[in-house]
C-alpha cells in the first residue's frame, strides 16, 4: 500500500463515521514496510504490526469466533451473546478493538484511502487501492498454491509418495559411489541436505574438478541431474532445495540463493575445492541459483544450463487465465522473480546452455514450436549483452534463423547457408581479446560488414548452446554433458568443448 498523508478527523459526524469503521473495518495486513521500519528477515516480508491493544482483543474475538459464525458478523455475534446473557462483554470487545484500531494511524489511513476510493473513483486513488489489495493478495498466492506449483518437489504428499525411490537413490550414492551425506546450515537457519562424491584420487582428470549440482522444481540430488557428471567421473556435490527431501524451510528465491551459497562455502572450506575447480550445472529451474552462483562467485570455472529460462514471468502468464495478469506480473516480481538471464549476464566466464528441442515445460506455445522456448531467450539476452555490436537486428535475425531449427541438419544447413568460416571468427575475437584484454561487453564487430556480424552471430550462438533433441525431463547423458566453450589466448590457441 502506497504512503499517504493522513490528518485524524477530531469531531462530529466525520469522527463517529471513522469510528464505525474501526469496528466494522476488515482485519489488516500491510506487506510492505513503513518508512519508519527497519528490515525484517528477507524471508519475510512486510507485516502491518497492530498495536497491543487490537492485538489482543482481535485474538479473543478470533476464539469466540469458533463458537460463532464470523466476529466479522457483528450482529450475529451480538445475538449469540446475549442469548448467553453476555451483551456488555462482546460491546467491551469491540470498544477495544475500535480504540485500538483508531489509535493506530496506519489503520486509518487504510480505511479512509478504501472510503475515500469508494466515494471518488479517481486514477490516484485506485491505484492506491488495487496496490493494496494486490499487495495482499500477491503475498497470499505465494505463500500458498503459488510456491506449490512453482516447486511440487516441496509437497509433503509427493515426497511420501516418492519416499522409497530418495530413500534407494541416497542409498545407492552411499553404497555404490562411497557418497558423504552432509546437513549444512545455511544463514537463514535452513539445512540443506547435500551429497558429496569425491573422484580426485582416481584416474582421469575430470575428479578434479566439482560440479555442483542444482535440480529442478521437483527434482532431488537422490534421483536427479547429479547422475549425469558421475558417470562422467566427476568429482560431484548434489544438495537440495530448501523443503525437498531432508531439507528445511520453503524454496523461496532469497531461500534458493542462501542455500547455493552455503553449498559453496562448504566445497571450498570444507571439501577443499578452488573456485576454478568448481562447475557449477543446473538443470530447469535450478538455473536460479546456478546463475546467482555464477553471478556471485565470478571465479568458479564456468557454468552449465540445462532446459533453462531467461525469466519466470511468460511461463506463469502461459498457464494463469489472461485475466489474472496483473496480479501474476505483481506477485511474481515480488515474490518469485527468478530472472536467471539478469543474474547470469553479470558473470565474465565460460557459459553453456542445452535446449532440449522438444520441451514441453518451458515453452510458451508447446513442445512443436522451438521458437518459444524461453531458453533461446536466455542466449539471446547473454549475447546481446557479451557483443552488444555483433548483436544488432541482423545478427538477432540470422541467430533466431538457426534457432528454428529444431535438429543437426536444419542447424548445419542455417550455418553453411551463410558460409561462417570458424577459423576466420576466432581470429577475430582472439585479436580483439589481445588488443584489449577487457571484460565484457566487448564492441567488437563494430566495424565491420553486415556479412561479417552475421558469420560471428551464428559462430557464437553455436559455440554458447548445443541442442539435445528431446523433452524436458529426460535425463542428460553423460555424453551431452560438455565443458563450456573458451575463448584462448591468441598465443595459445582456443579450445572447444570436450
Amino acid at each position: 500500500m502506497g504512503t499517504v498523508g493522513f490528518r485524524s478527523p477530531c469531531t462530529g459526524r466525520m469522527a463517529g463515521w471513522m469510528w464505525l469503521r474501526c469496528v466494522l473495518g476488515p482485519h489488516l495486513q500491510r506487506i510492505h514496510r513503513s518508512p519508519d521500519q527497519t528490515r525484517p528477515d528477507a524471508r519475510q516480508g512486510w507485516s502491518y504490526q497492530p498495536r497491543s491493544l487490537e492485538k489482543h482483543t482481535d485474538s479473543i474475538l478470533s476464539w469466540v469466533s469458533l463458537w460463532s459464525l464470523s466476529y466479522y458478523s457483528s450482529p450475529l455475534l451480538l445475538c449469540y451473546l446475549y442469548r448467553k446473557a453476555d451483551v456488555s462483554c462482546a460491546l467491551s470487545l469491540y470498544l477495544c478493538l475500535c480504540w485500538g484500531r483508531w489509535k493506530n494511524s496506519e489503520y486509518l489511513q487504510f480505511i479512509s484511502i478504501l472510503e475515500e476510493t469508494k466515494r471518488n473513483h479517481t486514477p490516484a486513488n485506485k491505484v492506491k487501492y488495487v496496490m493494496s489489495v494486490f499487495s495482499v493478495s500477491s503475498f497470499l498466492i505465494a505463500h500458498t498454491f503459488g510456491r506449490r506449483m512453482l516447486y511440487p518437489g516441496s509437497v509433503g504428499l509427493l515426497q511420501k509418495a516418492m519416499r522409497p525411490m530418495l530413500q534407494q537413490g541416497q542409498a545407492r550414492l552411499i553404497e555404490e559411489f562411497d557418497g558423504q551425506r552432509n546437513k549444512l546450515v545455511a544463514c537463514d537457519g535452513n539445512e540443506i541436505d547435500t551429497m558429496f562424491v569425491d573422484r580426485r584420487k582416481d584416474e582421469g582428470q575430470n575428479g578434479q574438478t566439482l560440479v555442483i549440482c542444482c535440480e529442478g522444481n521437483a527434482g532431488f540430488y537422490e534421483v536427479g541431474c547429479m547422475n549425469t557428471p558421475l558417470e562422467g567421473g566427476y568429482s560431484v556435490l548434489g544438495w537440495n532445495h530448501p523443503g525437498f527431501g531432508g531439507s528445511t524451510g520453503v524454496p523461496f528465491p532469497q531461500n534458493e540463493a542462501n542455500a547455493m551459497d552455503v553449498v559453496i562455502q562448504f566445497a571450498m572450506h570444507k571439501l577443499g575445492f578452488k573456485l576454478s575447480d568448481i562447475v557449477v550445472y543446473a538443470w530447469s529451474i535450478g538455473g536460479y541459483p546456478a546463475s546467482w552462483a555464477a553471478m556471485s562467485y565470478p571465479e568458479i570455472q564456468s557454468i552449465v544450463l540445462d532446459a533453462s529460462f531467461d525469466d519466470l514471468l511468460p511461463l506463469a502468464l502461459k498457464v494463469m487465465p489472461d485475466s489474472w495478469r496483473p496480479l501474476v506480473q505483481h506477485t511474481v516480481r515480488q515474490y518469485m522473480n527468478l530472472n536467471n538471464a539478469e543474474q547470469l549476464i553479470k558473470y565474465q566466464g565460460p557459459v553453456l546452455l542445452i535446449r532440449r528441442t522438444r520441451d514441453e515445460i518451458i515453452t510458451t506455445m508447446g513442445p512443436e514450436d522451438v521458437m518459444s522456448n524461453r531458453g533461446n531467450d536466455l542466449l539471446l539476452k547473454l549475447l546481446q549483452f557479451r557483443y552488444p555490436k555483433i548483436m544488432t537486428d541482423e545478427g538477432i535475425r540470422v541467430i533466431r534463423q538457426w534457432l528454428g531449427a529444431s535438429n543437426h541438419l536444419e542447424e548445419a544447413s542455417v550455418y553453411s547457408g551463410y558460409e561462417v568460416d570458424d577459423d576466420w571468427c576466432v581470429s577475430v575475437l582472439q585479436s580483439y581479446q589481445a588488443d584489449r584484454d577487457v571484460l565484457f561487453p566487448w564492441s567488437v564487430g563494430e566495424d565491420m560488414t553486415l556479412e561479417g556480424r552475421r558469420q560471428l552471430a551464428l559462430f557464437l550462438a553455436r559455440k554458447y548452446m548445443r541442442n539435445f533433441e528431446t523433452t524436458h525431463c529426460t535425463p542428460l547423458p553423460a555424453s551431452e554433458f560438455h565443458s563450456p566453450w573458451r575463448l584462448k589466448k591468441e598465443n595459445d590457441g582456443w579450445m572447444r568443448g570436450k
